[in-house]
C-alpha cells in the first residue's frame, strides 16, 4: 500500500476477516502480541518540532516534542533518545512521558556550562523548530513479570526516566510498592516538587518520597547527605527490593557498590548512568 493490489477476503483464508470493514455478529476473542522487551521496538530516525518550552528553573527546561501527522512515537518506560546535531553529533535524553501519554515526547533538559546543544537550548531555541531525533534506544526498563517492591532513585534529571516508569506502572495497574528517593544539590533542583506529592495521594501503593539535598540552606528541614545513603539509612534489607536508578555516573557507582555490598542481588538492580557532555 498503496502501489499495491489492495487484499480481498476472498484471497485470506477461511478463519481471517478484514477489521476495517468486518462486522461482529457474536462474542469476539483477539489476540495481541504485545511488545515486552526494548529490542523488539526498532529504533527510527525521524524529525520531531518544538512544541512547548517550560522554563522550570534557572538551570532546567522542560521540553515538549511532536511528531509529524499524528504520528506517536513506540517506546517502553525508561528509554532515550537521541538529538542528531547537524554536525552528527548526538545528545542523550531520557523520556519524562509514560508509552501511553504519547501526544508529546516531554524530555528534561539541564543546562551545562559550555555544552553545545544546551546552550543553544536555553538561548536560541524557539517553539516550531525543527530537530532530528533517534528513538526509542536503551534497557533500562521495568520488569513487570516481579512481584517484589520497586525503590526509585534519581539524581538530578534523572528523574525523567523514573517518572515514566511510575507512572506507566499506575497506568499498568502495577500495585506492588512503590518508594522514590530523589537526591539534589539545593530544593531548587527539585525541579517538580509537586508531583510525587500528587502521587501520594492518589495512589496507595505509592508508600513515600523522600527528597535528599547535599548542599541544602539553613532552611531545609529534611534529609541531607546522598541520596543512596538516604537508602541505606531507611532500610536494614534491601534484598527483597527491585531497585531503579537514574543519575550520573558516581551517583550510580556508589549506589551499586554499596547494595551489592548490602547483599542486593546484581539482577535486581536497573541503572540509567547519565553522561553530561560539554562539547
Amino acid at each position: 500500500y498503496p502501489e499495491g493490489e489492495p487484499d480481498k477476503l476472498l484471497d485470506a483464508s477461511d478463519d481471517a476477516c478484514l477489521p476495517c470493514q468486518a462486522v461482529p455478529v457474536s462474542d469476539v476473542e483477539l489476540k495481541v502480541k504485545e511488545i515486552e522487551t526494548a529490542k523488539e521496538i526498532e529504533p527510527r530516525i525521524m524529525p520531531v518540532k518544538v512544541s512547548r518550552i517550560d522554563h522550570l528553573t534557572e538551570d532546567v527546561v522542560r521540553l515538549y516534542l511532536k511528531l509529524p501527522d499524528e504520528q506517536r512515537l513506540q517506546f517502553l518506560a525508561g528509554q532515550y533518545l537521541d538529538f542528531i546535531l547537524e554536525d552528527g553529533r548526538r545528545r542523550a535524553f531520557s523520556i519524562a512521558n509514560a508509552p501511553h501519554d504519547d501526544d508529546f515526547i516531554e524530555l528534561h533538559i539541564r543546562h551545562v556550562d559550555g555544552g553545545v546543544f544546551t546552550d543553544w537550548a536555553f538561548t536560541q531555541m524557539k517553539e516550531k523548530a525543527i530537530l532530528r531525533i533517534e528513538a526509542p534506544l536503551g534497557g533500562f526498563t521495568l520488569n513487570e513479570e516481579s512481584e517484589r517492591p520497586m525503590l526509585f532513585i534519581a539524581g538530578g534529571t534523572g528523574f525523567a526516566p523514573i517518572k515514566s516508569q511510575i507512572e506507566h506502572a499506575f497506568h499498568a495497574g502495577i500495585e506492588r510498592p512503590m518508594e522514590l528517593y530523589w537526591g539534589v544539590r539545593a530544593q531548587p533542583d527539585l525541579y517538580l516538587p509537586d508531583l510525587p506529592g500528587q502521587w501520594e495521594q492518589e495512589h496507595g501503593n505509592f508508600l513515600h518520597f523522600v527528597p535528599v539535598l547535599s548542599e541544602p540552606d539553613q532552611d531545609w528541614n529534611g534529609r541531607t547527605g546522598w541520596v543512596h545513603e538516604a537508602v541505606l539509612e531507611d532500610h536494614d534489607n534491601l534484598s527483597d527490593y527491585d531497585i531503579y536508578m537514574a543519575g550520573p555516573p558516581p551517583m550510580i557507582k556508589a549506589a551499586k557498590d554499596c547494595f551489592s555490598a548490602a547483599g542486593v542481588p546484581d539482577e535486581q538492580v536497573y541503572y540509567d548512568s547519565f553522561e553530561y557532555a560539554a562539547d
